[in-house]
């Protein structure tokens, strides 16, 4: 699961943040949970020591009543690493301070020049990058593999079988195209009755002639009418 951690001592804005994470979640399928701080405290300090889960931290630099975003930054990054940091501010004066004092900040965002897209952008970004390491753990009596999404291209129906055509090999498993498509994420589409396709991979699709080709070259008869082109091209 992602956590989304806002720390914002603006009511207005604060809403304004959390309402497009949660659109940006819903429409990537992602699970996800958003906490809301306005100061550094106690309950905050809890979520930084606690580096169970992904996070992305999204801050205001200047906080009332609290040390700065750019402090809490600092204890963040003392005990994690891996996890993104964005600002989100008024001024954008401090900018240098923030990149100078702080070490591996993703972005820093100016609030009111496209801060929604610029928001966005970062945020798919980031899930972007986590999910290059995704893995869909296949075992079996005959198969035991550990893929990455991202070097799946599609997954077809053959017989009982079901046939996942990764870069460079095949792997065939008893696992039904619904319950594969629930252990992949926002990447993957039911395209056809028998096929799930990788989305990212496709380069081109022709409904009228029920193929869709991958940036391997190959081309892939199993698209269907059926199925909205919205799916693929989203």
């Amino acid at each position: 699961m992602l956590k989304f951690i806002i720390v914002e001592d603006d009511e207005e804005n604060q809403t304004r943040i959390k309402q497009l994470l949660v659109k940006i979640s819903i429409q990537r399928n992602e699970e996800y949970n958003i906490v809301c701080f306005k100061k550094y405290c106690p309950e905050l300090d809890k979520e930084i020591n606690d580096v169970s889960c992904h996070k992305i931290y999204i801050m205001d630099i200047e906080l009332k009543n609290s040390i700065s975003g750019i402090e809490i930054a600092e204890k963040i990054r003392e005990e994690d690493w891996d996890n993104e940091i964005i600002f989100v501010t008024n001024h954008d004066s401090l900018f240098e301070k923030a990149h100078r004092e702080i070490l591996d900040v993703f972005d820093f965002i100016e609030r009111f020049i496209n801060m929604e897209n610029r928001l966005e952008i970062d945020i798919i970004k980031i899930l972007k990058k986590k999910y290059d390491n995704k893995i869909l753990k296949l075992t079996g009596t005959n198969i035991f593999a550990d893929l990455h999404l991202k070097n799946i291209l599609y997954i077809e129906k053959v017989g009982r079988k079901s046939v996942i055509h990764a870069y460079g090999n095949e792997y065939k498993t008893n696992l039904s195209l619904d319950k594969l498509l629930e252990e992949l994420d926002y990447r993957f589409v039911r395209i056809h009755k028998g096929c799930i396709a990788n989305k990212e991979r496709i380069v081109e699709h022709n409904f009228s002639k029920g193929y869709f080709m991958l940036d391997t070259g190959e081309k892939v008869f199993l698209l269907s009418k059926k199925y909205k082109k919205e799916e693929v091209e989203s």
